[in-house]
């Protein structure tokens, strides 16, 4: 099966590149997508483009090898590329989320409240607190003591298989850790809810049936995209201990490191207009030239 599952998964990986390489070529390269919203969903192609690369890799090398091994310096180094790029990539769909409030609720204000300036300041914050909150997290993991076992039973170095092979008290740890990413869940979907009720009951005042439409199109893509990613996150660390199971969880596991990073392009591209008729021109333009070549 192993090969099978290394054909399956480099194919995931290929796709997800290439998603998300391409939507963050298209953001940059299309002046119709010079907006807001676009800065933000070129931050977000570009975090799951990392992550995805932290993870898959290594994980393809060790279906075609028969020891699987990584030192303990990789071991912490993955670990600490996952959880930054996972927390900002959290992060930022939160902010995505007050852009769609300003967008819909003060139309008016849109420019001036989400400037570029503005924008790239909150994007900087995003990636500050995910790697204030990547410090904390890597270092109260890697403090323990690691004797009971050098076998972690994931495809990755995860927070969880860690706790379970180290043999020091993990109660302080797990609290920090839990306290800390039970922080950045619950202020991003708070603000998510929040931002959201407001655009909804801004949507059902619109006597334009062309207007609710084109405000819920514009929003669909992003709530498919915080659906799928929290609430993986929610069930795989925000449940009593007394549930965890690593099989079941290396499943879950596998879905929010490698499959949500293939669809948030894929999402992105189908549900939005601007994207898919930037896609279109961009592929009309690219067949012109091609058919001018030929002689």
């Amino acid at each position: 099966m192993q090969l099978v599952l290394f054909t399956v998964f480099l194919l995931v990986y290929v796709i997800t590149v290439l998603g998300n390489l391409g939507m963050i070529l298209l953001i940059s390269t299309k002046p119709q997508l010079h907006k807001p919203m676009y800065y933000f969903l070129g931050n977000l192609s570009f975090v799951d483009l990392c992550c995805s690369s932290t993870i898959s890799p290594k994980m393809l090398i060790d279906f075609l090898v028969e020891g699987k091994r990584i030192s303990f310096g990789a071991c912490a180094t993955q670990l600490f590329l996952i959880a930054i790029f996972a927390d900002t990539g959290c992060i930022l769909l939160a902010m995505m989320a007050y852009d769609r409030y300003v967008a819909i609720c003060n139309p008016l204000l849109y420019l001036a409240i989400m400037s570029k300036q503005a924008c790239w300041q909150m994007i900087a914050i995003a990636y500050c607190i995910g790697l204030m909150d990547t410090i904390i997290y890597t270092s109260s993991t890697f403090q323990l003591i690691f004797c009971q076992s050098n076998v972690i039973n994931h495809f990755f170095c995860d927070i969880p298989p860690l706790l379970m092979i180290s043999c020091s008290d993990t109660y302080i740890s797990e609290l920090v850790i839990f306290v800390i990413a039970g922080i950045i869940e619950v202020s991003s979907i708070a603000m998510i809810l929040i931002s959201y009720v407001y655009i909804l009951a801004t949507i059902l005042r619109m006597r334009s049936a062309d207007g609710r439409h084109k405000a819920f199109s514009t929003c669909a893509s992003h709530l498919t995209a915080v659906g799928i990613y929290h609430g993986t996150l929610l069930f795989m660390y925000f449940r009593p201990s007394s549930s965890y199971s690593m099989d079941q969880d290396k499943w879950a596991s596998l879905f929010y490191t490698v499959i949500v990073y293939m669809f948030n392009p894929l999402i992105y591209s189908l549900r939005n207009k601007e994207v898919k008729d930037a896609a279109t021109k961009s592929m009309d333009n690219k067949n012109q030239k091609f058919v001018n070549i030929i002689p």
